[in-house]
């Protein structure tokens, strides 16, 4: 498996109401397209809307999203995301959003969920049938190639400066 074979999470194009005062995606949109594919790839393991309707769902923990290239009106975008880690009530994925025409990487997001029972609003095991999905899932994208950035630490980088 590799990055290329990745399931096809999101996909579009830029609407005129997400171009900012820049002339280019709003990063609120970028977040808007990445949640979107985690939803996704949330319902094809199992996580879909008859499993929230029944009480269950996730919520997202923790957040991180890279602005590579920008993005301008009606360009075509593609969000392709990796599990990367996952336990027994959270997932860790990385979504790569990309010009769906000339390829290049135009943002990152890596995202940390929780599962949730929703009676109680509070952290609970995945249920057994989704876990086994998880366990495939992760055993899948264990083979693809670790993705530049993660774990990413935000900070001012400062050049050393030696007299």
């Amino acid at each position: 498996m590799t990055i290329d074979t990745l399931a096809l999470t999101a996909k579009g194009r830029i609407r005129p109401e997400w171009i900012d005062y820049n002339g280019h995606m709003n990063v609120a949109y970028y977040v808007l397209a990445f949640d979107q594919g985690t939803d996704r790839f949330l319902a094809d393991m199992g996580l879909d809307a008859d499993y929230l309707r029944a009480g269950g769902s996730t919520f997202a923990l923790e957040m991180h999203v890279t602005y590579d290239r920008e993005l301008h009106l009606d360009a075509p975008y593609e969000v392709r995301t990796q599990l990367v880690d996952a336990d027994t009530k959270r997932l860790h994925l990385f979504h790569r959003m990309f010009h769906a025409e000339e390829g290049w990487l135009a943002a990152t997001n890596e995202v940390i969920t929780m599962h949730i029972d929703m009676a109680t609003r509070r952290s609970a095991p995945f249920p057994a049938v989704i876990q086994d999905s998880v366990d495939r899932m992760l055993t899948a994208h264990a083979k693809i190639p670790r993705p530049d950035g993660l774990g990413r630490v935000i900070g001012i980088r400062r050049r050393s400066t030696e007299a």
